[in-house]
């Protein structure tokens, strides 16, 4: 990440916000990633935080370690809790005194704070594998419903949650999750007390539906200011890195060297260029901004650079194109070359007129060309395709090439996927047609906030504002139309002539027969009418208190079964 080891940064978060104290869980690599922290700053006497390292081959996900944690009694006091892709500049002080202040006020009813970042949907920072809607109380955060939104039209909130005694329940959806959790020691007991617990997000729902049982009750905290983001694809490792370099993770950036690695010394320019030690540039280069070059690196003429990270020691020739290119230690590329958006790792090779389109992956040692244009999304890796891996990841990592050369299961390159002096297998899926392609890239890429819409097909019903409006052109969505405005007018006649909500739920049912609308049909646009009316009868731009206050009195009472309205969940759609 930005030529500094993922790890790194998640440590150095914890230090400077005054964690003295640091277990590392790891199975997979576990015997690499300790060898890289011995060797690191985190592990001299003189470091303020003492970083602990525990491995097992048992651990495959967050619930195996917190039961873990929970037989050995390794923690027994409120503590944090974060992946190993973390990356912030949050000082989490503030967030633990509130914490702690309720446990003592309330008797230890909250066992986690998470940690949230106020960020508009659609941000860069933002993917849709974390894309989350949240219901709280605003008076006291606590959070009332938590849920993802990933591949949802539409989401679901109980109805309970504005029928109690709680004055004002806030959603929102402009929150980023940073994957901070601030937890106390029931925490681990809680996962130890349900096997069926493995990650926090199964930790967060069984409490929330079962917080009148247990007792228990989770709170959030929101920073508008700070910075912190979670590293779950590559698009999101693109997106925190172009952040390190444009500086929004200040002290963390690459000229601060807060790793005191001697070789991670840069020197810090205008246009956010950022040159390590003996860097050559050759006559008619041009960084254009948001550059970063790592120790020892030789670039050849006339290249253009912008948006990019190259590694230590790389070799780049003439003439060559780097658009949002990450590039790893020791990689080396030819002339003419051409990759936009795309990760390159170490020690890989692409020759002479090379074309990368955007989201291509070379993993480690891989030889591309010379003369071939690699399709967005391409995957080369030196596992053969045929062979069963194992551990997750069949592309990150080609340690033990030379072990893999000498199995004589191994086939030919395919010259049409890597060149004729190519070296590498396509990595795809069995059998894999379009659908499937588009899997494979958002596996290692992940969906984008601004992919496609839903299709047609699926949307000519939602409940958005602008949706029912749209298409006039279809006699049958003139008709719920229609019938919307019909709805809309029995209601404010049902306001302003006092009609009882029996006759009113007549009339709204004679137009249901009468439009030919269906179930399915009618519970949309009622409940659009509804959330809608305040609006329409008092100012558009009503604050929360003020709106729900005015829908209320025209929201469906648990009553109103005939309408087809479920007394129990409340339907918004995306």
């Amino acid at each position: 990440m930005a030529n500094v080891a993922m790890i790194d940064y998640t440590l150095e978060f914890l230090t400077a916000t005054g964690v003295e104290e640091t277990f590392v869980f790891c199975c997979w690599k576990s015997a690499e990633i300790k060898e890289h922290l011995q060797k690191s700053k985190w592990c001299r006497h003189t470091s303020p935080n003492t970083v602990r390292f525990v491995t097992s081959d048992l651990y495959r996900s967050l619930g195996d370690v917190l039961r873990d944690v929970d037989a050995k009694s390794l923690v027994r006091s409120d503590f944090i809790l974060v992946t190993g892709d973390v990356v912030s500049n949050f000082n989490i002080s503030k967030a633990l005194e509130e914490h702690k202040l309720r446990r003592k006020m309330e008797k230890n009813i909250s066992v986690m704070t998470m940690i949230f970042k106020e960020s508009s949907p659609g941000h860069h920072a933002r993917c849709k594998e974390d894309d989350i809607v949240i219901a709280m109380d605003s008076a006291t955060n606590r959070v009332l419903h938590y849920q993802r939104t990933q591949g949802l039209k539409r989401f679901r909130f109980p109805m309970s949650l504005f029928q109690n005694s709680i004055e004002n329940v806030e959603v929102r959806h402009d929150l980023l999750d940073c994957h901070i959790s601030i937890c106390s020691p029931q925490v681990a007991e809680l996962f130890t007390d349900n096997f069926d617990y493995q990650t926090r997000d199964d930790f967060v729902r069984g409490l929330l539906v079962n917080e009148e049982v247990l007792g228990n009750q989770i709170h959030m905290h929101v920073t508008t200011e700070e910075y912190g983001a979670h590293i779950c694809n590559l698009l999101m490792y693109e997106a925190v890195c172009s952040d390190i370099i444009r500086r929004w993770v200040y002290p963390l950036t690459p000229e601060m060297n807060f790793t005191d690695d001697k070789n991670q010394s840069y020197t810090h320019s205008k246009h956010n260029i950022y040159r390590g030690v003996d860097v050559s540039l050759g006559h008619g280069s041009v960084l254009e901004e948001n550059v970063l070059i790592g120790q020892g690196t030789v670039i050849g003429s006339n290249c253009s650079i912008t948006n990019s990270v190259i590694g230590q020691n790389c070799s780049i020739g003439d003439k060559v194109i780097l658009d949002g290119a990450f590039l790893w230690d020791k990689v080396h590329i030819a002339d003419n070359v051409e990759i936009c958006h795309s990760v390159i790792c170490d020690e890989a090779e692409v020759k002479e007129k090379v074309k990368l389109k955007p989201h291509c992956v070379l993993s480690s040692q891989v030889v591309v060309g010379p003369g071939i244009t690699l399709s967005e999304g391409t995957v080369i890796s030196l596992h053969p395709p045929d062979e069963e891996e194992e551990d997750d990841d069949q592309f990150s990592d080609d340690s033990g090439v030379n072990k893999e050369e000498s199995k004589v299961k191994l086939k030919g390159y395919n010259k049409k996927d890597v060149g004729s002096e190519g070296r590498g297998y396509l990595w795809k899926a069995d059998d894999k047609n379009e659908e499937d392609e588009e899997e494979q890239r958002q596996s290692l890429w992940g969906p984008a906030m601004h992919s496609e819409e839903e299709s047609e097909s699926d949307s000519d019903l939602s409940m958005g504002s602008e949706e029912l409006d749209s298409r006039a052109a279809s006699p049958q969505l003139d008709d719920i139309k229609v019938f919307q405005n019909e709805v809309l007018g029995t209601l404010q006649r049902g306001e302003e002539e006092s009609i009882s909500c029996d006759n009113l739920v007549l009339e709204i049912n004679s137009l249901k027969y009468a439009y030919n609308i269906g179930l399915k049909e009618m519970m949309q646009v009622l409940s659009k009418v509804i959330l809608e009316f305040p609006l329409q009868q008092l100012d558009a731009n009503l604050d929360s208190q003020n709106y729900f206050s005015a829908l209320l009195p025209v929201s469906p009472a648990p009553c109103d079964s005939s309408l087809g309205l479920s007394p129990s969940i409340l339907l918004f759609t995306l």
